[in-house]
């Protein structure tokens, strides 16, 4: 999520693979001096690990470079490249589809302001706008809902923090492959300093079941008029 204060990224870990579920960081952070960046990925582990692990040598190698965020996404895009080369015939041999998508933010020493970035399959990328500020990749349809509602650009940190955890409730109650613990990074504009906490299911349990509760609360305080003229018609109903 990118909103005018700062940037707000929430990963879970769960990873499956048929029957067998495991759990693994999906968030990776990169601080160095005034360059913060993190990166948030789905699809396959194998083509994730290598590209990431190139990508770390390219900062090593070519960090003054980077000295605007989308320099740094760039050379990611060259990484899944080189990667679609080496490894995506074998994969289709496997009966694998080449599947990694990423999401960049950050802020880098040029950079007028924070930045969020999508990184598809193919490395090209699309920034994120303020009529909708946020991606979403993976298991992304149960939360995306709440984020069009609640979420706007001028949302504090906070509640862009609130919104995002709610929205990935929505997917971890409804849909089985999303599970915690959750990798957080928030950024404040200009501070060029990436937090990073970790949620596990008890520190947040007591907010899903008062979320579940408001929920409920609020679906039987809605209006009710527009039902009325099809309910009157059902067969037993009686007419006031």
């Amino acid at each position: 999520m990118k909103i005018d204060s700062g940037l707000v990224a929430i990963a879970d870990t769960r990873l499956t693979s048929g029957t067998e579920v495991t759990t693994a960081r999906k968030l990776t952070v990169h601080q160095m001096q005034n360059h913060s960046l993190f990166i948030m990925t789905s699809g396959l582990r194998s083509v994730r690990d290598k590209a990431i692990t190139y990508f770390k040598e390219a900062l090593d190698e070519q960090d003054q470079q980077f000295d605007k965020l989308y320099k740094a996404v760039n050379a990611l895009g060259q990484q899944i490249r080189r990667v679609v080369i080496e490894d995506k015939a074998a994969l289709k041999e496997g009966g694998l589809d080449f599947n990694l998508y990423a999401i960049v933010g950050g802020q880098l020493e040029h950079d007028e302001e924070h930045k969020l970035y999508l990184l598809y399959p193919q490395g090209n990328w699309v920034e994120v706008g303020q009529g909708t500020p946020f991606f979403l990749i993976g298991n992304s349809g149960y939360g995306k809902p709440l984020l069009h509602r609640a979420l706007h650009y001028n949302s504090s940190i906070h509640d862009a923090l609130k919104i995002g955890y709610l929205s990935f409730d929505s997917t971890y109650v409804s849909a089985n492959d999303v599970g915690y613990p959750l990798d957080v990074a928030i950024y404040q504009r200009d501070s060029f300093k990436i937090v990073e906490p970790r949620f596990q299911r008890d520190d947040l349990i007591s907010t899903s079941k008062r979320w579940n509760e408001l929920l409920q609360e609020s679906m039987r305080k809605l209006p009710e008029e527009w039902m009325d003229t099809v309910l009157k018609k059902m067969p037993g109903a009686s007419v006031s």
